[in-house]
C-alpha cells in the first residue's frame, strides 16, 4: 500500500484554509479568534488569505482546535 505524502505548502494551505472554515461555521469574526488565541488579528488574517505562507505553530493551531472545538486532526483533511 502506498501512502500519499503531501508536499509541506500543500498542508500549510490545507490547514490555512479549514480555520477560515470552522472559525466561519463557530460563527467567530478573525477579531475574537485571534483574542481568545492570544495572536494578533493581522497574523490570522495573514494565515487564511495567503493560504498558509505564513505558517502557524502545532501549538497556536491546537488552541485553535479547543477554542473552535473542533478535533486537531479535522485541520489537515481536504
Amino acid at each position: 500500500m502506498k501512502i500519499e505524502v503531501k508536499e509541506k505548502k500543500d498542508i500549510i494551505e490545507i490547514i490555512a484554509r479549514n480555520i477560515r472554515k470552522f472559525r466561519r461555521l463557530n460563527n467567530y469574526t478573525q477579531e475574537q479568534l485571534a483574542e481568545e488565541v492570544g495572536v494578533s488579528c493581522d497574523f490570522l488574517r495573514r494565515l487564511e488569505t495567503t493560504l498558509g505562507k505564513e505558517g502557524i505553530s502545532i501549538y497556536t493551531l491546537y488552541k485553535i482546535s479547543i477554542i473552535l472545538n473542533i478535533s486537531i486532526d479535522k485541520f489537515f483533511k481536504e
